[in-house]
């Protein structure tokens, strides 16, 4: 048995197949990809990495095994898979997913072939796991997956507590131990099982309503303040961008871009004479700024529907226009607000319910979430007023409805939002 201290769980135990998993490369890699990518240019202890929470998911799993009365070969597989699930992230954690995913077609969730080979398939032979199927569990398939890969999920609930501790925000607090203590299954019949037939569904017991609402609160708090912060987004942004030219200007794949760590990344932007400004930009923290940042409703339905190939196509026509090169134009359009929590499963008087059909929480919330969302433009501080003018124009944005500079945090109701 290996014993862990850890900065949120205090002891870790580790044993078994997780313990002989620990020192394979593929899990050590994990050291140096930070949790949180770029947030360290806000907060600046936020240097926390995959690899401890890795540990922190394992010991949650192990926790809600115990509890719910699971062991045997079951629990193993389950125990595997939690500290595995994030072996197949890139640099610097989600920031270049997209990039590598539209070039290879696999998501960090996608590490069949990282499990089935190498010193992480030999530990799970020697333990007669079968790589494939822990491959599986780490993308949500089974039927106990639902503990790694779910609405309800132990990483949910060791990265929101980790998150918050590092930087220092009080708004990633939630109660693990009550949540690993009230986690139950029950059996499911038809459509609801999904492909694999009758199945087991992970919910909370009985009274816990506002268990679950304090873990869709946290993240949703969390979100403006840590995870989609402009200046975070900025230099992801950049980053995305080096990394696209990288693999433009030399033979380096999108597999092996896959499989660096950050230091790794970092090293090969540097040395490349396509990314080095972008390289020394990030080293240096002189990034881009804020040329646009517009509202959800403020954007037209054709931008907020653009792939990556009319995303290219826009920044180049916002260069032309604003009269500089398009390197020094970066169009950023998230994604659709999504609140996947809502749809975690809680049981009220006997019945399991969805969480958005039992709480008013979740109405207010997706407002919220829809009013925080925002199109970023960034460019070079001399530019920033003639590329936000020449984006306006281009993407069809009203001028008057344009958020011109980013305030703090505002005190608030929640009737505001109903």
């Amino acid at each position: 048995m290996i014993t862990v201290k850890d900065t949120v769980h205090d002891h870790i135990e580790i044993d078994g197949v997780a313990a002989a998993l620990i020192d394979t490369p593929a899990v050590q890699r994990l050291r140096h990809v930070k949790q949180l990518g770029t947030v360290q240019l806000v907060y600046p202890s936020a240097n926390h990495t995959r690899f401890e929470h890795s540990l922190g998911v394992y010991h949650l799993a192990s926790r809600a095994l115990d509890h719910l009365g699971i062991g045997g070969k079951r629990a193993e597989r389950i125990e595997a898979a939690a500290m595995l699930h994030d072996v197949g992230h890139g640099p610097f954690s989600h920031n270049l997913e997209s990039l590598t995913h539209r070039r290879t077609g696999k998501y960090h969730d996608d590490v069949g072939e990282l499990l089935a080979t190498g010193a992480v398939g030999e530990v799970l032979r020697d333990h007669d796991l079968d790589p494939d199927r822990i491959a599986g569990i780490v993308a949500g398939e089974g039927r106990y997956a639902g503990l790694v890969s779910g609405e309800l999920d132990v990483d949910r609930m060791d990265y929101l507590v980790r998150d918050a501790y590092h930087t220092g925000v009080p708004y990633g607090t939630i109660d693990t131990e009550r949540f690993v203590r009230e986690l139950t299954f029950v059996e499911r019949e038809g459509d609801a099982a999904g492909p694999g037939g009758d199945g087991p569904e992970l919910v909370l017991d009985e009274g816990n309503v506002q268990t679950a609402e304090s873990l869709l609160l946290a993240r949703a708090l969390m979100n403006p303040v840590v995870y989609t912060h402009h200046v975070a987004r900025i230099s992801k942004a950049m980053l995305r961008r080096a990394a696209s030219d990288l693999l433009e200007a030399t033979a380096t794949t999108a597999p092996e871009l896959r499989r660096m760590d950050d230091h790794d990344f970092l090293a090969a932007v540097r040395d490349c004479r396509a990314t080095a400004e972008l390289s020394r930009r990030y080293d240096e923290r002189d990034l881009y700024k804020l040329a646009v940042w517009a509202e959800y409703d403020d954007v037209p339905e054709r931008v907020h529907e653009a792939d990556r190939e009319t995303e290219v196509a826009l920044e180049r026509e916002i260069a032309e226009e604003a009269g500089v090169d398009r390197e020094h134009v970066i169009l950023d359009v998230p994604p659709e607000p999504s609140m996947r929590e809502s749809t975690a499963r809680v049981t009220v008087s006997g019945e399991v319910r969805r969480l958005e059909r039992q709480s008013p929480l979740v109405s207010a919330l997706r407002t919220a979430q829809r009013n925080q969302w925002r199109l970023g433009v960034y460019a070079p501080r001399p530019a920033t007023d003639r590329v936000g003018r020449a984006a306006a124009d281009v993407l069809g944005l009203d001028p008057d409805g344009l958020v011109t500079e980013v305030r703090g945090a505002m005190p608030t109701t929640l009737d505001e939002f109903e």
